[in-house]
């Protein structure tokens, strides 16, 4: 039977890839969004200013550079993590961000059941249609050349029916649309994890499954991801091949407005297993960039019962404004006993 040896749950955000020096750019379109989400409401740069606390000295550069250290280090230790546990394949956790599914077909939750999948550069008409800011953080999230990418197709077929067998109704798709670029290609949500947490390497398989956090008009719930989620890792033990699984959350924490107290609240939960937290959090939390949350549920449920002990490798709230705007990073490891007593 198959056995989950490892989770993972990591941010993804732009300002990861990019020099501290240069977040303002991101910066510069947060003072163009009329509709800044914070707390369930919609703000302008200037209302958000005036509502919350002066965060001129969370933007100090030496402040900005040891945070965007200590980011990358936790994504070398999430890299790590991942390799020692050996998996012999990895289930992938993210949201699209209408990189691939667009109105014309919007799935609340998506296998991936291809035997291979595209993961393309970007052409430089691609990359110069970007907002401000997004170009230099993308490439890092791209191989440099045309690369095929081996998934598993038999654990994901088995998920797509395991999954249904349990009252979900999951889409399932062999071919990735052509998707934003025209490229059938598979969007930087996944594409983070090869290139940053496992440094370009394609030796592990993935099983991407997609969630629809951002789009109306059918986000799922929390307390659906959370369920959704359950049943994942329900699915995933009743495979009937010896196989080693990884699980890995792709996305968050809050922004594109930063929220610690929701963040802190959010990570305790996922450390002392707290499920009636997580499936208790309200949609109009769960709005813009934090919502992509919905993945970490996901993960946090199909890891319930798997035995592996959940630690904080780090969290880092990356202001790139005084408004407060900006990208809380956090990193979790999901280890078993003998490997979660290594230093975060």
């Amino acid at each position: 039977m198959a056995e989950i040896v490892v989770g993972i749950g990591t941010s993804h955000g732009p300002l990861l890839n990019t020099p501290p020096k240069q977040w303002g750019q991101r910066a510069a379109a947060d003072r163009r969004n009329p509709a800044l989400a914070y707390r369930g409401e919609d703000y302008t740069f200037d209302q958000l200013s005036e509502l919350r606390d002066d965060f001129t000295a969370e933007n100090e550069p030496e402040v900005r550079r040891q945070r965007h250290q200590r980011c990358r280090e936790a994504i070398d230790a999430l890299g790590d993590v991942v390799r020692d546990a050996r998996p012999d394949v990895l289930v992938v956790v993210s949201s699209d961000h209408k990189e691939t599914f667009t109105d014309e077909l919007l799935p609340q939750f998506a296998f991936y059941y291809g035997a291979t999948m595209r993961h393309e550069p970007f052409k430089p008409a691609d990359l110069a249609a970007m907002p401000p800011g997004l170009a230099i953080a993308e490439v890092a999230n791209v191989p440099t050349e045309s690369t095929i990418r081996q998934c598993h197709p038999e654990l994901a077929v088995h998920l797509i029916r395991a999954t249904s067998e349990q009252g979900f109704d999951p889409s399932a798709s062999k071919e990735l649309p052509a998707g934003k670029y025209g490229d059938h290609g598979i969007p930087h949500g996944w594409g983070f994890v090869y290139q940053n947490i496992l440094g370009g390497s394609g030796d592990i398989p993935f099983v991407p499954l997609f969630v629809n956090t951002f789009w109306e008009p059918n986000p799922p719930s929390a307390a659906r991801c959370w369920d959704f989620g359950l049943a994942l890792g329900r699915a995933i033990a009743s495979f009937p091949g010896d196989l080693r699984v990884g699980l890995a959350a792709s996305g968050g924490l809050s922004h594109f407005v930063i929220d610690e107290e929701l963040d802190r609240s959010f990570l305790d939960a996922l450390l002392s297993d707290d499920g009636d937290h997580l499936r208790g959090l309200s949609p109009a939390l769960l709005r813009s960039g934090t919502s992509e949350l919905r993945n970490w549920i996901v993960v946090a449920g199909a890891l319930r019962g798997s035995g592996l002990t959940p630690r904080l490798v780090d969290y880092q709230p990356c202001y790139r404004s005084a408004a407060g705007t900006g990208n809380a990073m956090g990193f979790v490891a999901w280890e078993s006993d003998t490997s979660a007593g290594r230093p975060a």
